[in-house]
């Protein structure tokens, strides 16, 4: 074969490399990207930039709607039994589960800006085949009980809002057309769909605040309930459900693809720790933000139902209608007011729900498909088994509350496929560089996230000890129980080989580079 020959099939192989990169699925296609401002901009690109209020704003979007999650209509009906059967009691735990999840997102987005890619992708390339499509499924699972109880709720708000003209189903449908018609704003800048979010979340802060003014709760308890921590054996299983649904699985999946929405030069040390920088401010804003709104909700149901004998029996489908008979009307009945914040809590959910599949089934099936396609098959996961429970619940409030404890098992089972493979990659130096944690940090970060997955635990085996019973389905459950705890044992022990023979290869570099010195000092002196 002759030299030019030879050349024309190298080019040709390094184009078709380059366009298999370019077909790579990715987050974000670079012209999706918001330009956060020339390299040179600052002069010295290796210095550190000075604190810009202009670069906070760009950098602001990810988090909020990371937060939204914070405020998804699952969580607030643990608001609310929170402050109906436990008062302001819980109000110190709500206050540092929401410090415990801020620490795992930023962990998330943290792995997401250093490396450029999210964790689904990374997954997809550092476990083999079975487990990759083990944690796949699982967050897929997760996905799909989150998604039923936001469409639900938005379902809920429908009905309350139209005076019941349109029953659950119908609410479900109407909330799967307007998430594919708040996707379709994508295509006009990710900036246009986080000013969305931005509006339904002033709806929800402003919603529920006017409810707190109207309920009048008393201040001075409010602040003792923050800084003073209270807990009784009648209040346990409130506490377990308001740190268990503080963590989504599906929720760390998402912000390490968000974060990703700016265009950070990933192999500039400074720009790197410029965006993490913004991104930890923007964030820490967001789920403060989060934490007054379920705050709010928390305090307005423990003023009302507190110590009553309805306290037992609110959940989400009967709160609006609770709260207008202890409450009436005014300007605008608090019926309503309620109706309005747990819309738009549910249409925000459910679109970051959207979102989230997006990213999830592409990351870890490397799918090379249009995002519209890809939203209509994650988005039918759940609005068709939503439908199916809408139908079959629609008369019964009561069953809607004991579909929502089983959805939150659901989602409490899958948090270590979502916990574990993050602790191990922002723990990895191969894949994080300069930017893994240290290890006062992963001391923490393990500990926060055994202490969110021992919680979770508990609410399972609370859930189904009083759920299960008989000897075959108490057999199927132990099989089941030691499958589990299997895959997480695996789980933690191929991240611990993964870390280990990461530490290793370190130790090994200044051998290898003595081996090579001496080599050459070998040659040199035999020339």
């Amino acid at each position: 074969m002759s030299p030019v020959a030879e050349e024309e099939m190298e080019e040709n192989a390094l184009l078709a490399s380059a366009d298999d990169d370019e077909e790579e699925e990715k987050a974000f296609e670079v012209r999706e990207k918001v330009v956060i401002g020339i390299p040179q901009e600052d002069g010295d690109t290796d210095a550190s930039p000075a604190f810009s209020w202009r670069k906070l704003w760009l950098f602001t979007g990810p988090g909020f709607l990371m937060s939204i999650a914070f405020l998804d209509p699952g969580n607030l009906e643990g608001d609310l039994q929170a402050g109906a059967i436990a008062g302001d009691s819980l109000l110190w735990l709500l206050l540092w589960a929401t410090v415990m999840g801020l620490m795992i997102q930023l962990l998330s987005a943290r792995l997401g800006v250093a490396t450029g890619r999210h964790l689904a992708e990374l997954c997809r390339d550092e476990y083999p085949a079975a487990a990759r499509v083990s944690l796949w499924l699982m967050a897929e699972l997760a996905l799909i009980g989150a998604d039923i109880q936001e469409v639900i709720g938005s379902a809920i708000a429908i009905k309350i809002l139209s005076n019941g003209f349109f029953p659950l189903w119908a609410g479900v449908l109407i909330t799967a057309v307007d998430s594919f018609i708040f996707l379709f704003l994508e295509n006009y800048g990710v900036r246009k769909l986080e000013a969305v979010f931005g509006v339904l979340i002033a709806t929800m802060a402003l919603s529920f605040a006017w409810m707190f003014a109207d309920t009048h709760p008393d201040g001075r308890q409010l602040l003792l309930g923050v800084l003073v921590p209270r807990l009784s054996s009648k209040t346990i299983r409130q506490a377990v459900g308001v740190v268990g649904c503080i963590i989504m699985p599906h929720n760390v999946f998402l912000h390490s693809a968000l974060v990703q929405s700016r265009n950070i030069d990933i192999k500039n040390k400074c720009r790197v720790q410029e965006a993490l920088k913004y991104y930890s401010i923007e964030s820490s804003l967001a789920l403060f933000v989060s934490f007054i709104i379920n705050l709010l909700v928390t305090t307005v149901f423990a003023k009302g139902f507190y110590g009553t004998k309805e306290a037992e029996n609110i959940g989400l489908a009967n709160a609006g209608q609770y709260l207008q008979e202890k409450y009436g009307g005014g300007v605008l009945p608090i019926l309503y007011i309620w109706g309005i914040g747990l819309l738009a809590a549910g249409q925000s959910s459910t679109i970051t729900g959207t979102y989230a599949g997006q990213f999830i089934m592409g990351g870890f099936l490397n799918l090379r498909m249009k995002k519209w396609m890809r939203a209509v098959i994650t988005r039918s996961f759940a609005i068709v088994p939503t439908i199916v429970v809408a139908l079959v619940f629609n008369t019964s409030e009561s069953a809607l509350d004991v579909l929502n404890e089983w959805l939150n098992v659901l989602q409490s089972l899958q948090i270590p496929f979502a916990l574990i493979p993050l602790l191990f990659l922002v723990s990895k130096e191969q894949i994080m560089g300069v930017f893994k944690i240290g290890s006062v940090t992963k001391v923490i970060a393990w500990f926060v996230a055994s202490l969110v997955m021992v919680i979770n635990g508990y609410l399972v085996l609370d859930f189904f000890s009083n759920e299960v019973s008989g000897p075959w389905i108490g057999a199927l459950f132990c099989t089941g129980v030691a499958i589990y705890l299997g895959f997480v044992a695996y789980l933690i022990s191929f991240g611990a080989r993964a870390s280990w023979s990461d530490v290793s290869l370190l130790k090994s570099l200044p051998m290898l580079r003595r081996d090579e010195h001496r080599f050459a000092s070998l040659i040199t002196l035999h020339v």
